[in-house]
């Protein structure tokens, strides 16, 4: 959506979200699907990444990556996977109560901080003195949290992108985060298992 009144603009950046994660159109609220198109697009602009597709495809930037494919595959799996699991669960256990809107904007926006936070120049600085702000300075959940809340996403959004992974120990999950976070984990375990990381 070309020049949105939502959300700040960044269209520059915007037409090649939707090509990285078309899963953005099977949001059904409009609003919705701006603020998270909106989102990736802020999220690139504070980086030197022109695209999802450039940035390491691995869970952390110390961590094995994909031998083939992109980060934005890791987002559409994590977010192809919690669709299934609450689909899944749904048929044994109705009216379980996920927020399909909700569970697909947590998927696709979990690692909004991953550019900022696998930024090679954000990597050189912090690893040059830590002491000056630490290594990293901020990991991506808690900037993603950043960027989800300055965009304007759902509460709901913005506690799955800061508790996915392990700050999330610290608080209680929501039903969509939960569903999101074991997707999330199950994706590189699963890759892991059948040799798609590299060594």
């Amino acid at each position: 959506m070309e020049g949105s009144t939502l959300v700040p603009a960044y269209d520059v950046f915007r037409e090649g979200v939707r090509a990285s994660l078309p899963e953005i159109d099977e949001i059904s609220d409009p609003e919705l699907r701006d603020k998270v198109e909106g989102a990736w697009a802020m999220a690139l602009a504070e980086t030197e990444f022109a695209s999802i597709d450039e940035v390491r495809p691995s869970g952390n930037p110390d961590t094995p990556a994909m031998k083939s494919g992109t980060q934005a595959d890791h987002l559409r799996g994590v977010t192809r996977m919690a669709v299934a699991l609450a689909d899944s669960l749904e048929t044994v256990v109705p009216g379980l109560g996920v927020n399909r809107d909700i569970l697909l904007a947590c998927g696709l926006c979990h690692d909004l901080g991953k550019p900022f936070e696998f930024s090679p120049a954000n990597q050189t600085r912090w690893r040059q003195d830590p002491a000056v702000s630490g290594f990293p300075a901020l990991r991506h959940p808690v900037y993603g949290a950043h960027i989800a809340i300055t965009i304007g996403l759902p509460e709901a959004v913005c506690h799955a992108a800061a508790g996915h992974s392990g700050e999330g120990e610290l608080v209680v999950r929501s039903l969509e985060n939960t569903i999101v976070h074991h997707a999330d984990h199950a994706y590189w375990r699963i890759l892991a298992s059948a040799g798609k990381l590299e060594t």
